[in-house]
């Protein structure tokens, strides 16, 4: 029995990881490119607008080129795994960024904004299911993920997220994460064109991610590197 109980355990792990994944790819090939606006709306109603072009490629690198506003034209942000820079063309050279903090202020933080696969960052530990949802618990795989837990509400289908909440090591819930207006991209791409969060942190105050294109699309590994984080532009179409 000992036997039979373990087997299906395995099964189950298994079953869940690949649902993981499959998430992964419904919002973003592997290799791609993809330009978003990032809204962050203040309590008066106020709102600052980014217009940020990225190129990705695999499990564990990006990188990131602002587009608008003026002021912020010609940044530029790598990520490779948990490490993150960011350049600043009048500083010269990379600087080095964390996970928490934010390259635009607002209710996104940077592992928001340069979000990689969740399969790479966690795991799933609870699953359920219902005829229109499954309910998935993710714990972080190691300490340096931005948050240790996720609440993931996924919608059956398309096998793209509805809601995520995402809390600390202490339980405390740091944001929500809300997706919503399905667009197809792509032939294969099919997923929610907008992101909205909120913290309880930051009362009064929202950000919002539109995704206006992504495109599959391979790069060179070098493209990926600090010695061309300055010359993400090149690789625009």
């Amino acid at each position: 029995m000992k036997e039979v109980l373990l087997f299906l355990a395995i099964c189950s792990l298994l079953g869940a990881t690949d649902l993981l994944e499959k998430i992964d790819r419904n919002l973003q090939p592997a290799s791609s490119e993809s330009y978003k606006k990032i809204v962050n709306i203040e309590p008066d109603g106020s709102k600052k607008e980014f217009l940020l072009y990225q190129a990705r490629k695999g499990k564990d690198k990006m990188v990131s080129l602002f587009l608008k506003p003026e002021s912020e034209k010609g940044r530029s942000t790598l990520r490779r795994g948990d490490n993150m820079w960011l350049f600043i063309p009048n500083v010269g050279k990379p600087i080095r960024i964390a996970s928490m903090q934010s390259v635009v202020g607002g209710v996104f933080n940077n592992s928001d904004i340069m979000r990689l696969d969740f399969d790479e960052e966690y795991k799933i530990i609870t699953q359920k299911e219902s005829s229109r949802e499954y309910t998935l618990t993710l714990k972080a795989k190691n300490r340096s993920v931005a948050y240790d837990k996720l609440s993931m509400i996924v919608d059956k289908k398309s096998l793209t997220p509805k809601k995520v909440l995402c809390y600390s090591s202490t339980g405390v819930l740091i944001k929500t994460l809300t997706y919503r207006s399905i667009k197809k991209f792509a032939t294969g791409i099919v997923r929610p064109s907008v992101v909205e969060t909120v913290s309880p942190f930051y009362k009064g105050y929202k950000s919002i991610m539109v995704y206006g294109k992504i495109t599959p699309k391979n790069f060179a590994n070098e493209v990926f590197t600090l010695d061309n984080i300055s010359k993400v532009g090149s690789i625009r179409r």
